[in-house]
């Protein structure tokens, strides 16, 4: 039986994509220290990234971008995310665990599972890839955009991503329908 873990990145940041995963372990090649990505330095999530990709009977990180999260909202471009990360899968899953209390519509069962990321190892292993795969795509826009220090806080609404939203206005990754971005642009007081 072939059991796929899912789980997503990036519902909460003010830019860029939500980024998700879905990992299908292979029980003869195990993989030590697999736990929710936000309990484990970036150095260790690295690691464990390499170690998941050469391991794994099969993964695939998929994404919704900023522009997908504005037109349908953050919720169903996640649903749609999780899909796209099970649907390139390159084995087809007998059921999916989905961290969360949400499923997406997917061709085969699936299960929601509350904090799943640390009590699954499919879906921690999920985890990890999808936050190392947004870790990525942060530091890749900072390269493009220093003043914004997105290396450091990845997008999400931290007192100093809001002071410099206010000072240098949104980017076009930065997500229209979040109230902090409509507010630099004056569309909402």
């Amino acid at each position: 039986m072939l059991i796929a873990g899912v789980d997503e990145v990036g519902r909460g940041p003010l830019v860029g994509d939500v980024v998700t995963a879905a990992v299908i372990l292979d029980p003869a090649n195990p993989i030590e220290g697999l736990t929710d990505s936000k309990k484990l330095s970036a150095k260790r999530r690295e690691a464990l990234a390499v170690e998941i990709r050469e391991k794994a009977l099969a993964w695939c990180v998929a994404r919704a971008s900023a522009a997908e999260i504005d037109s349908i909202n953050i919720f169903q471009a996640t649903m749609l995310a999780m899909s796209r990360a099970v649907e390139g899968l390159s084995l087809v899953p007998s059921e999916a665990l989905i961290d969360g209390n949400k499923v997406p519509k997917l061709a085969m069962p699936a299960r929601a599972i509350v904090k799943g990321d640390a009590l699954e190892p499919a879906i921690g292993a999920a985890s990890i890839l999808a936050k190392v795969a947004r870790d990525a795509e942060m530091v890749e826009l900072h390269q493009r955009y220093p003043h914004y220090g997105f290396d450091k806080h990845k997008g999400y609404p931290t007192a100093e991503h809001l002071a410099k939203l206010a000072e240098y206005g949104p980017i076009d990754e930065h997500r229209r329908s979040f109230k902090p971005v409509r507010l630099a642009l004056g569309i909402e007081s």
